[in-house]
């Protein structure tokens, strides 16, 4: 994607999510939420299971946690708007969302806090399961592709480095 065009969607978006501050310093997006309540009803679940996921994603080697965070972030401002606000207030997951939602960015340290808990659980699941090479296999293309994953989302220095190759 060409890096104008990543700016001016970047634009588009942070336009029509205007931060509102809430206790503690959070920033909450103004997200539309749908007026269908089918709509927040999929979204809720898929923002449930995306964070389902996340967690599981802590204790399973190759199951990126931080994409799955993300997305039920995204899911559940949609959703419900009181969710969203604990995952934003949470002491672990809302330094990464408020982050997130203010540049669209991680930063190479919480890049490298993920890709390297998966290595680290990757690692120990290989070991573990030494007497079968198939399984070993499968969980290193899985640990790769959650680190690709990781590695495809665009970091804090590399934004800003972008926005001022722009100007």
């Amino acid at each position: 994607m060409h890096p104008r065009s990543m700016r001016d969607q970047a634009s588009s978006l942070l336009a029509r999510m205007r931060p509102e501050h809430t206790g503690a310093g959070a920033i909450r997006p103004i997200a539309k939420q749908p007026r269908s309540r089918v709509a927040r009803l999929l979204y809720g679940l898929a923002g449930g299971l995306a964070l389902l996921l996340g967690v599981l994603g802590i204790f399973l080697p190759g199951l990126p946690t931080t994409p799955f965070v993300l997305l039920a972030a995204a899911c559940f401002a949609k959703a419900s708007p009181r969710v969203h606000r604990w995952m934003l207030q949470h002491r672990l997951l809302g330094p990464v969302l408020r982050n997130w939602e203010r540049h669209r960015s991680l930063t190479r340290g919480t890049k490298y806090v993920a890709v390297g808990t998966m290595m680290l659980t990757i690692s120990f699941s290989v070991w573990a399961f030494s007497d079968r090479p198939w399984v070993q296999g499968a969980l290193l293309l899985l640990g790769a592709i959650g680190a690709l994953v990781v590695l495809r989302i665009p970091t804090r220095a590399d934004i800003k480095t972008q926005n001022r190759q722009l100007k």
